[in-house]
């Protein structure tokens, strides 16, 4: 069954297929639904460690007038290159180190490696997709991005984060405002001496746009850098939240050790395995202050966790309250290595630790004669708490909401701002969804969608034009099938009801998917003139913010 999800590469199809379509899709939803993900663990007799080392393969689906199209194709970074070329893996990904051909000198290259303290990453950009400006790129955790064409899933320019941010590693999860700016963090090693946490934003738009060929990358800011506590050991990050006036980071325990990664290679190991959880620390939530651009001047922090994806945040109350899937341990991580894959999921789920949704709630303002085990955190809206400590120090006491999910997605509208939804993927006793589902925050209940032998990706939500609620809108989700009777799909859900609209069924070879966005009426020159899903819901949040 799993060699079906992890097992051969999966055959790209360059050329569209129109789906068979059951049910009615909205006569609104116009546009394309576009992913990225693994889709190639094998070049020629060697084999990634990882799943998410495998090359990124994209692949959309092309709404319009009740029509599904599909098409997929391989990123051809130069990582992809350099392997197809070679027949074999020739760059090393975060999970496997990939060795020069015995013919060559070896020595030259272990020198190259030792020469820099942080060698060069890959640019295989299989996580997700960003929209700057005008322009859409396949993005990962490195310092690469690489620009694509989402109407034809074309390779086109590398862009290197390093000039113009200093930065080795970013998220592959920004946030987009109002006017559709990007803010996104990186972490910055070794730099001067120093290793910290970068925050910047790319405009929307570059100054003097109206010339061809100007780029808002060329105008990335820096708004802020938080110093790890750490200089050989910073902090993995996934993604962060932000609300209106704040941006929370949360630097976890969850480390990255920079002497085994400056050795890997001449070790024989992987940079992964530089990874490690350190249980005896705590997690360290940072507050940022957009408008002064520093960092809230009292010192917070939590418990021991391991967290990948933030699902949104708010203020209330003089707090900044944020809500993330947590893990008690990095073993999520160790559960994809292709070998533990193969193995039984259900003897694997027990060595894992079940993924939930905490809330966590932080005071703006920590008063000085604040008694020492004192609550800080008066809000009917949550139990969390938040402690006073001696030495000004606060422990943030998460609020448990909800066990067994993972990959959130929100209405991107309220991102920033109070809300009610939470749509994701059920994981219980599999590392891949079988479920998706929508989460009441307010009455702690959910619905859900499973079909026997599908395995749906993460629910992205798209709103109903000129929608009010909240929950107005359709989920879109890439299904693949273990049936062989049964052909992979994209299943169209109504989000108020979680019921099923109708799916677009294609035979082809698709692959399980990360994540990716919803580009809107994209027909013909329509496609310049619209944002992209995240900027006409950020406008929405700038318009709340105005009312209020």
């Amino acid at each position: 069954m799993m060699d079906k999800i992890f097992g051969k590469n999966k055959k790209e199809q360059p050329e569209p297929v129109k789906a068979k379509v059951t049910g009615k899709i909205p006569a609104w939803l116009q546009g394309i639904l576009l992913r990225n993900g693994p889709g190639m663990h094998t070049v020629g007799e060697t084999r990634y460690n990882h799943w998410f080392d495998g090359l990124a393969l994209l692949h959309s689906f092309t709404i319009r007038d009740g029509e599904v199209e599909y098409r997929s194709k391989y990123l051809r970074s130069d990582t992809y290159n350099a392997n197809i070329e070679a027949n074999r893996i020739v760059v090393s990904e975060f999970g496997t180190m990939a060795y020069p051909d015995p013919c060559k000198n070896i020595f030259s290259k272990a020198f190259s490696y030792l020469s820099h303290i942080i060698p060069d990453f890959t640019d295989n950009c299989l996580i997700n997709i960003m929209k700057c400006g005008e322009d859409f790129y396949a993005t990962t955790e490195t310092n690469y991005i690489r620009k694509i064409n989402p109407q034809t899933l074309e390779t086109l320019e590398k862009v290197d984060y390093r000039k113009y941010v200093a930065v080795n590693l970013a998220t592959s999860h920004p946030h987009y405002d109002a006017d559709g700016n990007i803010l996104n963090i990186g972490t910055s090693i070794m730099d001067k001496g120093k290793t910290k946490y970068v925050i910047f934003k790319i405009p929307a738009t570059a100054p003097g746009a109206e010339k061809a060929g100007k780029s808002p990358l060329k105008h990335t800011e820096v708004l802020c850098s938080i110093p790890s506590h750490s200089v050989l050991s910073p902090s993995y990050h996934h993604s962060f939240g932000v609300t209106e006036n704040y941006i929370i980071f949360l630097e976890q325990p969850f480390r990255l050790d920079i002497p085994k990664m400056a050795t890997a290679y001449i070790r024989g190991t992987s940079w992964a395995s530089c990874l490690a959880l350190h249980r005896e620390d705590k997690t360290y939530i940072h507050i940022i202050d957009r408008r002064t651009r520093k960092p809230v001047p009292a010192r917070f922090h939590t418990d021991t966790m391991v967290v990948f994806h933030h699902v949104n945040a708010y203020e209330e109350g003089g707090c900044v309250v944020f809500d993330v899937i947590a893990y008690d341990d990095s073993s999520l991580y160790q559960l994809f290595y292709l070998a533990n894959l193969n193995q039984d999921f259900e003897e694997n789920s027990r060595a894992t630790s079940i993924p939930s949704l905490r809330r966590l709630a932080v005071p703006l303002h920590v008063p000085q004669n604040a008694e020492v085990g004192s609550n800080l955190i008066q809000l009917a809206s949550t139990t969390a708490r938040a402690l006073k400590e001696k030495d000004d120090q606060v422990y943030c006491q998460p609020e448990l909401l909800c066990k067994g999910l993972e990959l959130p997605r929100i209405n991107y509208a309220h991102n920033g701002k109070p809300y009610r939804y939470v749509f994701a993927a059920e994981v219980q006793w599999s590392p891949v969804p079988t479920k998706i589902l929508k989460y009441d925050l307010r009455t702690k209940s959910s619905l859900n969608w499973g079909e026997e032998h599908c395995w749906p990706a993460e629910p992205l939500f798209v709103p109903t034009p000129g929608s009010c609620e909240e929950d107005d809108g359709i989920i879109l989700s890439a299904v693949i099938s273990t049936d062989p009777l049964k052909p992979p799909f994209l299943l169209i859900l109504d989000a108020k009801t979680f019921t099923e609209l109708a799916r677009a069924s294609v035979d082809v070879e698709m692959h399980l998917d990360l994540h990716g966005l919803f580009i809107p009426d994209v027909d013909g020159e329509a496609r310049k003139q619209v944002p992209s899903q995240e900027q006409q819901d950020g406008a929405l949040v700038g318009e709340a913010a105005a009312q209020t």
